[in-house]
């Protein structure tokens, strides 16, 4: 593959192991396709830096070191602390919502598909107003 979507462990855990919703069976089906490659990481300076100065939970401060030491083209968060951390430290990163709208420009979703996962997003998701109402205008939907 020629852009691998690698994980940290302590996000298949957090996202496989502690809850078994349609997403989780989702992520787990795609480690076992090894469509999504489960990664360890060192506890390095810049983690603990990360877990302590942005008060990250383990899985994002693993996602963010393994995106550093590995100098992602990418990293997929939607925590505001992390993304922070992404900002400060010049990671690039993408939220669902960005996803949602990449995926509607290109065709790949239908309309009804693309309102359907924007009303899962917002049910969901814990979003600022302003972002929902952002998202909605770039998708044309109400």
């Amino acid at each position: 593959m020629k852009n691998p979507i690698g994980i940290p462990k302590a996000v298949a855990r957090e996202s496989c192991e502690e809850k078994k919703s349609w997403d989780a069976l989702a992520i787990q089906r795609a480690i076992q396709e090894k469509r999504i490659t489960v990664m360890g990481i060192k506890a390095t300076k810049l983690a603990k830096h990360l877990a302590k100065d942005f008060g990250l939970g383990q899985g994002e401060t693993e996602a963010i070191a393994l995106a550093s030491s590995k100098k992602a083209q990418l990293l997929a968060t939607d925590d505001k602390r992390a993304i922070l951390a992404c900002r400060l430290l010049r990671i690039p990163y993408t939220t669902a919502i960005d996803i949602l709208i990449r995926m509607s420009q290109k065709k790949i979703l239908s309309e009804e598909e693309t309102k359907s996962k924007l009303q899962a997003l917002e049910r969901y998701g814990r979003y600022k107003q302003e972002i929902l109402l952002d998202a909605k205008s770039k998708l044309g939907v109400e």
